[in-house]
């Protein structure tokens, strides 16, 4: 089964909650007015794309159809796929990985699936011919460590690691070294999704990137947050979080097949301005991929 069609499968409790409840609708109205659009309204709303962007998206929606001059209520779905796709794609999804070697910093929240995420992120660079590093400085996590390192042997790709509860800073700066020593030309680093406090925290990972921009500092960077979909709304709060205290440049959103609250993606693109670079559908190692706004639109409006 290729990608497409995981997708397809992946959002179909999505799919239940937005799109067929959005065609019942459009059949319903003989005429497109201010109801027809509060409806619509309410469906995205009550599917987690979250008030601020739902308004945004009915408000783009109003002004497309007067501009097309368009009557025929069941037209309006075609003007919605557009509107989505615009906002799901008015960044760059694409990895800036520009430099040798290039870095990708993952951050979230324990839970969310951000171990799991490192190993099938380091399978899609593998399996575009990089050469990739990981590092394990979530050393906080006592399972952390061990399940890098099994996702490491599975992709085939070497691991930087020191013992449990060791300094993340110090595991960065032996994979910095690592990397530039062995020619790799990614290396991907795990951090701490939680310790004693939130400050903690974001002061443990501000300590990370001082190391980084003097061990690595010419070198492309990405930083990427990882969310769980099934969250929904909490997500958008997390990101918000992350993102004043790590310069997050790019989402993961994980769990998109468990869940019907999909529409979280529509929320974190529209009220962040950060570009989703990954989503995973399942459980397999190719289950995660780099995000097109116009296969996930697609998908989601697919038959």
């Amino acid at each position: 089964m290729g990608f497409f069609e995981k997708l397809k499968q992946g959002l179909k409790k999505t799919k239940n909650t937005i799109t067929e409840r959005i065609d019942q609708v459009l059949v319903s109205f003989g005429k497109i007015d201010e109801e027809l659009f509060e409806e619509l309204e309410e469906i995205l709303i009550t599917s987690d794309v979250g008030i601020d962007a739902s308004m945004r998206v009915i408000s783009d929606l109003k002004n497309k159809v007067k501009e097309t001059k368009t009557t025929d209520p069941q037209k309006v779905k075609e003007l919605l796929k557009e509107e989505l796709q615009e906002i799901l794609g008015q960044s760059n999804s694409n990895l800036n990985l520009d430099t040798k070697p290039s870095i990708i910093v993952v951050v979230g929240v324990n839970g969310v699936g951000k171990t799991t995420s490192i190993g099938k992120i380091a399978n899609v660079l593998k399996s575009n011919g990089k050469k990739v590093i990981i590092a394990a400085a979530d050393t906080f996590r006592a399972a952390a460590i061990d399940q890098l390192e099994i996702w490491s042997d599975r992709v085939g790709v070497d691991i930087i690691k020191h013992s449990e509860g060791a300094d993340p800073a110090a595991v960065i700066f032996d994979a910095a070294q690592a990397v530039k020593s062995r020619n790799a030309d990614v290396l991907i680093c795990d951090t701490a999704g939680r310790l004693h406090t939130k400050k903690n925290l974001m002061e443990e990972l501000k300590k990370v990137f001082r190391v980084i921009d003097r061990e690595l500092p010419d070198c492309s960077k990405e930083i990427l947050l990882v969310l769980d979909a099934t969250t929904g709304q909490n997500a958008v709060s997390q990101a918000k979080t992350f993102g004043e205290a790590a310069g997050v440049t790019g989402i993961v959103l994980t769990k998109l097949d468990g869940t019907a609250k999909g529409g979280i993606i529509i929320a974190v693109s529209s009220e962040l301005n950060i570009p989703v670079k990954f989503i995973g559908v399942g459980e397999q190692i190719d289950d995660l991929q780099e995000f097109n706004s116009g296969e996930f639109v697609e998908a989601l409006f697919s038959e």
